[in-house]
């Protein structure tokens, strides 16, 4: 029995003891494990640090490659570094074109040749030859036509603009607003002076044969020979319709010529008369009755629509014009299209125009023979009408003053101020502005039924 319990006693200690070791050992693993837990989870903790600080680090040095590609896109797409970089290739001549739009910037605000349409003309030519502006693509009106889908991808500011020109409706609104500004009273009061004005548009004709056997095509040389007609928008007009990509040195040509009038027709007008026939004085015109200055409009559009329907156009609005003004009860119209209307399309027609005259249209032979021929255009209209005064006054009593006659350009009216101012010179008594105002409004009739000729036999 002793020895029993005394077993049992052993077994119990034994079994207490194991019990203990095996809690130990336990307890040993479970901190064992616990270690190796922290230290897992510190290697982690560590590897998530760096893989977050290496996306810092890669946008550290993406943001700094993105800076400096940013920095090289924007110097590369200035203008001024396309002009150095690509200089053999041509584009020096966008400086050329910015330096010649300048210069005739400088002639309109110093000068005041033609300021109201030289300036922004100008303007126009400037911001059409700034590299990558993209202010106006001649490509979207080659062959003669508008390409409205392309229009549609990319068009820019002048782009949208010059659809005035190309369709022809700023040189018909600017003639409006001649119209409305121009008094036919003189022409009325002396129809003989008609002639004199159709006679200035012979150097329209004698420079379009002329400018076609140079090799000009004959819409190219019709356009040409406009320009001796001294009529800015009928050039412009009929320029648009035959040859557009004339239209720059040809617009830049006849404004020019019509502010140089003073320069140009004095010596013309001295060389082709006699001192006696510069001191002709003229007898005092008669006053139009106001139903005769109303009629003349509405007869000479219904009469020369009739006859030539391309000119219509130019024709209908000019004498729409001019009705607005001697009817008397529109005065609010007739005003506005003066004013208001005039200037804002003066200014859409000069920019326009300008922006045409690229450096690839402009800067070439072809625009040097343009300007040559121009003013051989405008001397010769200037010829026309005084060599026809002179041929009238064989046949009739009341002699007519020759220097009238040059007035036939529709340089209006500083071709009449012209006349008036050679003539004193001869003759300080002789008053010759209201007699030369009828040429030169009989020139605006003249010019406008010269570009319908041509247009309806080239058109």
């Amino acid at each position: 029995m002793k020895n029993m319990f005394r077993y049992i006693v052993t077994l119990l200690i034994a079994c207490a003891s194991f019990g203990s070791v095996a809690v130990a050992q336990e307890a040993d693993t479970v901190a064992n494990y616990d270690d190796q837990i922290m230290l897992i989870s510190e290697t982690d903790e560590a590897n998530n640090a760096v893989v977050e600080e290496a996306p810092v680090a890669a946008e550290t040095a993406d943001d700094t490659l993105s800076v400096s590609g940013s920095l090289e896109d924007f110097f590369g797409s200035m203008g001024i570094t396309k002009i150095f970089t690509e200089w053999a290739a041509g584009n020096w001549r966008y400086l050329v074109m910015i330096a010649i739009g300048c210069l005739l910037l400088y002639l309109a605000i110093v000068k005041q040749f033609e300021p109201l349409l030289l300036l922004p003309i100008a303007m126009g030519m400037i911001l059409t030859n700034l590299p990558d502006a993209g202010m106006f693509h001649s490509e979207f009106f080659a062959g003669g036509h508008v390409h409205w889908k392309e229009m549609a991808e990319g068009a820019g500011l002048l782009d949208y603009l010059y659809l005035g020109v190309k369709l022809g409706i700023y040189p018909c609104l600017i003639f409006v607003g001649v119209g409305a500004m121009t008094d036919f009273g003189p022409l009325l009061a002396n129809p003989k002076s008609l002639l004199l004005g159709a006679a200035a548009q012979i150097g329209i004709f004698v420079t379009f044969l002329c400018a076609n056997a140079m090799g000009f095509s004959p819409e190219q040389a019709a356009s040409i020979g406009i320009i001796g007609g001294a009529d800015g928008p009928t050039a412009i007009y009929l320029t648009s319709k035959l040859a557009p990509e004339l239209l720059g040195p040809i617009a830049v040509a006849a404004y020019s010529y019509m502010a140089l009038v003073p320069v140009i027709q004095p010596p013309i007008m001295r060389a082709l008369t006699t001192k006696k026939e510069r001191e002709i004085e003229m007898k005092q015109l008669r006053t139009p009755s106001k139903t005769e200055k109303i009629i003349f409009p509405i007869m000479v559009i219904i009469v020369v629509s009739l006859l030539l329907p391309s000119a219509a156009s130019l024709i209908g609005c000019l004498m729409l014009g001019n009705l607005m003004k001697e009817c008397g009860v529109v005065d609010r119209l007739s005003k506005t299209v003066q004013n208001e209307l005039m200037n804002i399309v003066t200014i859409f027609l000069g920019i326009t125009v300008g922006a045409t005259a690229t450096a690839d249209a402009f800067l070439n032979w072809q625009t040097i023979m343009i300007l040559s021929v121009g003013i051989v255009a405008f001397a010769m209209g200037s010829a026309g009408g005084v060599l026809l005064a002179k041929f009238m006054n064989l046949f009739t009593k009341e002699k007519i003053n020759p220097l009238i006659g040059s007035a036939g350009v529709s340089a209006v009216p500083m071709a009449a101020r012209v006349s008036q101012n050679v003539g004193q010179e001869a003759n300080p008594s002789n008053f010759l502005l209201m007699h030369a105002m009828g040429p030169n409004v009989a020139g605006v009739i003249g010019s406008a039924v010269a570009a319908g000729i041509l247009l309806s036999f080239l058109g």
